[in-house]
């Protein structure tokens, strides 16, 4: 996604704004980092075949924090960033870094989303119900494919990372990109613990708990995520996540 959103060809300068500050980088803090970089501005050479590609590729020496006029600029200049178009910038947002892949996450009103979804459903994700332990959908559930937000449609969990705990709901070790979730302390019931919820639609997910060895547990209702076969990934749009498996 950078990379469309630069011109890869121009020395201090991006758009109109000229200046040693503008020029292009990727700044590595892992050595090993250093070939992968490499190898993506050698794809990236391909596209411009007759130019010079200046974007650098160093370790990162110095960073420094931009001026508070900067700060959460895009919600402080909704219309979007000089000459980069609000539809880039909206792709961006919903884009996972590793996999370049976006899509449209629409939250329906209220209205909407309550005669989409069942009322086990909608008490989960909109009022932090928790759904019967064992007698849920994915409980015992292993096929391969992807978890998805029930309301959006935002990719959540992979099948690979979903494993066997007895706990009586689904477990995963992790999200596909942690970018997809939210956490939020949750104080209720006299209990301390971390609530996830979905980035797109705000919606209650479950819990995550660190009571595994080296592994979180992401400890998710049924009733909020839905279930896509690996093979019926491509044909409702998630054919770039078909690369994980």
């Amino acid at each position: 996604m950078y990379f469309k959103i630069i011109d890869p060809t121009l020395v201090d300068q991006q758009g109109p704004d000229i200046g040693p500050q503008y020029r292009t980088g990727i700044y590595y803090t892992d050595k090993n980092d250093e070939e992968i970089i490499k190898e993506e501005l050698k794809k990236l050479k391909k596209h411009y075949p007759h130019d010079l590609i200046v974007v650098e590729c160093m370790p990162l020496n110095n960073f420094y924090k931009a001026e508070e006029y900067h700060q959460n600029y895009l919600d402080k200049n909704p219309c979007g960033y000089c000459h980069i178009s609000y539809d880039k910038i909206k792709k961006a947002f919903n884009t996972y870094p590793i996999l370049d892949f976006s899509m449209e996450l629409i939250k329906p009103d209220d209205e909407k989303i309550q005669n989409a979804l069942s009322h086990l459903s909608y008490d989960v994700t909109q009022n932090a119900a928790t759904e019967p332990p064992f007698n849920n959908e994915y409980n015992n559930f292993f096929d391969e494919g992807i978890y998805v937000d029930i309301i959006t449609g935002e990719p959540l969990f992979l099948s690979k990372d979903k494993f066997e705990c007895s706990c009586g709901w689904p477990s995963f070790y992790k999200p596909i990109d942690e970018r997809s979730i939210i956490l939020k302390n949750d104080n209720s019931f006299n209990m301390e613990r971390t609530e996830v919820l979905c980035r797109s639609s705000g919606s209650h997910l479950g819990h995550v708990f660190n009571d595994i060895p080296d592994h979180k547990r992401y400890c998710i209702n049924s009733a909020a995520i839905k279930f896509i076969p690996k093979d019926s990934l491509s044909q409702n749009g998630y054919d770039e996540l078909l690369k994980l498996f």
